[in-house]
């Protein structure tokens, strides 16, 4: 399989186009922008990995990248579930600004300005692969959740938001073989073992794109086995060519583990042979994932780009099912994914990137996704052709170099009937649209245990007004307010 790479043929040469200014100017001239590679994983608990204590799943090269970069102890995901997470990442903006409320629900509006249009004016080559989740990627086919012939509706691809090359699907495959179940089978809701050669299958019914009516064949070679290495596979051919070209590049690495449902192949779950299926598939999904980036890093170091190279981790929300049934972990905080309880947002996350952090630190600062926009910006030199464009996140520059310890705008939270609002040290939080809040001490109680409404009272009045002014922000926002003739 060979991933379809549309990054201009003037970035092979000398020059770089500056598509704001139309203006060619000579990459000898150009300071040395960053590159960039978002890593997530869906569904990933933050207690999942080694670095953040995990004593069962094997996390080897994630460890080794905490024992080399930043590590966040409070890095939000924007949304306890997928979409909405994702949308925030590459527009800096929480997602009830542009209508993507819930999971299969919206799209990525063509008015949204995003990390893929922005990094394009500065000459990098833009690549995304994995999940996309942000929209249906055909109206000629039934695919995955949405998509279906004619449906047009939330039809928003990576080709339509200057993605260069992609190899991407709607939503989630199985972590293992991701075109095919087994035939038959009892559940296929948890997962399964994986598929003997030659034993009856059918497609899962979600495909593989590289472009616009560009579907992958199921029976691809190219898409079997282990769905991360399939993932990985694509991303890195696409950093080889933008490498070899001379271009700085992003690349967002979306993988679908370990999302129900999960299969592990036998070498991965041969690794915990005292786990019940399920689980054995679960950490073996997670293991496989973490040497998928054992083999970024690697490739990053052979091509002598690492130094210059942002590696972000971070998953999109809290782990899948019950605690105690379900084998995903959120650690010691309340809650897990749908909730906005700490344990359905506060997600693992790192950041790799040796110019910038030479020696490994880890950090309280409260920060998340809606903050990888306005940093990845900064670091390349980049202006918002809309200044008054509200943006959520901050620039997290000052951090990275050790320059600042305290968040200076507070997170907001929407999901379904739950709202929250997260500064430096307190949260208030609802279950009922807004109809009564608590208030927690995220410092002294982070599993949120305790309620302070009444010895807090003024404080707690203080956040809810800001609270609202932001929703109130927000609705303007998804009314078409911000977008520009």
């Amino acid at each position: 399989m060979t991933v379809m790479t549309r990054f201009p043929s003037s970035l092979l040469g000398a020059l770089i186009l500056i598509a704001t200014g139309l203006v060619l100017v000579p990459a000898s001239m150009s300071a040395s922008p960053p590159n960039v590679i978002f890593v997530m994983c869906d569904d990933l608990g933050w207690g999942d990995v080694g670095f953040n204590g995990n004593e069962v799943i094997r996390t080897p090269h994630l460890d080794a990248m905490a024992a080399n970069g930043l590590k966040f102890d409070r890095f939000y995901a924007a949304a306890p579930v997928c979409s909405p997470t994702r949308g925030s990442v590459v527009t800096g903006r929480h997602p009830f600004r542009y209508g993507i409320y819930f999971a299969n629900t919206g799209h990525l509006k063509r008015e949204e300005f995003t990390l893929y249009e922005a990094l394009k004016t500065k000459g990098y080559a833009t690549g995304h692969f994995g999940k996309w989740h942000l929209g249906t990627l055909t109206t000629e086919r039934k695919d995955a959740n949405r998509g279906k012939p004619g449906n047009s509706r939330d039809y928003s691809a990576p080709w339509h938001h200057q993605v260069d090359a992609c190899l991407v699907t709607e939503s989630k495959v199985p972590t293992w073989d991701p075109m095919l179940v087994p035939k038959p089978v009892k559940s296929r809701k948890n997962g399964w073992k994986p598929l003997v050669e030659g034993a009856p299958s059918e497609f899962y019914g979600t495909y593989y794109w590289t472009g616009e009516n560009e579907p992958v064949p199921i029976d691809s070679p190219s898409l079997r086995g282990d769905d991360s290495r399939i993932v990985m596979d694509a991303a890195l051919e696409f950093i080889d060519g933008a490498v070899n070209a001379g271009s700085p590049f992003l690349s967002v690495i979306w993988f679908h583990a370990p999302h129900l449902p999960v299969v592990a192949g036998p070498e991965y779950t041969k690794l915990y042979p005292d786990a019940s299926e399920y689980e054995a598939n679960y950490y073996g999904c997670i293991t496989a994932l973490d040497d998928q980036v054992g083999r970024l890093r690697g490739r990053l170091r052979e091509l002598g780009v690492a130094g210059n190279t942002m590696v972000w981790f971070c998953s999109d929300n809290g782990p899948e099912g019950q605690a105690g049934k379900a084998p995903g972990s959120a650690g010691p905080f309340r809650g897990r994914k749908r909730d906005l309880y700490e344990g359905g947002i506060r997600v693992p996350a790192l950041l790799e990137w040796p110019a910038r952090i030479p020696e490994a630190r880890s950090t309280d600062f409260p920060c998340g996704t809606v903050d990888y926009f306005p940093t990845v910006m900064k670091a390349a030199g980049f202006s918002l052709p809309d200044p008054d464009r509200p943006m959520d996140g901050i620039d997290l520059g000052p951090l990275i170099d050790g320059e600042t310890s305290e968040r200076s705008s507070p997170l907001g939270f929407q999901s379904g009937n739950q709202l929250a609002w997260t500064e430096q040290r307190y949260k208030v939080h609802s279950k009922d649209k807004g109809k009564t809040f608590v208030l927690y001490d995220l410092i002294a109680d982070p599993a949120e245990t305790t309620d302070l409404s009444e010895e807090k009272s003024e404080l707690k009045d203080r956040l809810m007004a800001e609270l609202e002014r932001w929703r109130e922000s927000c609705r303007r926002s998804d009314a078409g307010e911000d977008y520009r003739d």
